[in-house]
């Protein structure tokens, strides 16, 4: 799917986060980033990166921001599309990595990835979304979480589509190899 709203696809820039005590991360499924996925005009409409997730098989959707508390889901794969403002994001746990993104911008992240928002501009919005046929849960690094939580994400599915570029995106190819 491309578009005036969906540009080429851009560099794909990965990041494998092994887990980090309280944080299982994901040792098999990198970080993916897309810079400039989606057009950065001003006002870009959530809408578009809502419409282009669910045709691609990713669904849930939600608009908000990004909590500022590491987090993760052990039961679902998120996409995050930024439609307005930037993000200053930690991954991993405490003095993780760390992903600045703007409007435009997508990450996919793998289940079991801690993420935190360290700092975003006023008009920091974001779309989210979680592949067809999963739903996500809360967890916080917390004692008792795991063994459960390890054994959650290794059931996870993977996706069946990119959620931006579906069967011609990059997803698969880093998440099937």
């Amino acid at each position: 799917m491309k578009g005036k709203d969906i540009g080429e696809q851009p560099e794909l820039i990965t990041h494998l986060i092994k887990e980090k005590a309280p944080f299982p991360n994901n040792a098999q499924l990198p970080l993916l980033v897309y810079k400039g996925a989606f057009s950065s005009a001003e006002n870009l409409d959530p809408g578009v990166i809502e419409k282009a997730f669910l045709k691609n098989g990713w669904k849930n959707s939600w608009r908000n921001g990004l909590y500022p508390f590491h987090h993760y889901h052990s039961t679902a794969h998120e996409v995050l599309g930024i439609y307005s403002g930037s993000v200053r994001v930690e991954f991993g746990g405490e003095d993780g990595l760390m992903i600045v993104a703007g409007a435009g911008d997508v990450l996919v992240l793998p289940a079991g990835l801690a993420h935190k928002n360290i700092w975003s501009s006023h008009d920091f919005r974001v779309v989210g979304a979680y592949p067809a046929g999963t739903s996500w849960d809360m967890n916080y690094g917390k004692d008792g979480e795991r063994p459960e939580t390890d054994e959650n994400i290794a059931r996870v599915p993977l996706p069946e589509n990119d959620p931006v570029y579906g069967d011609e995106g990059k997803l698969l190819q880093h998440w099937n190899s």
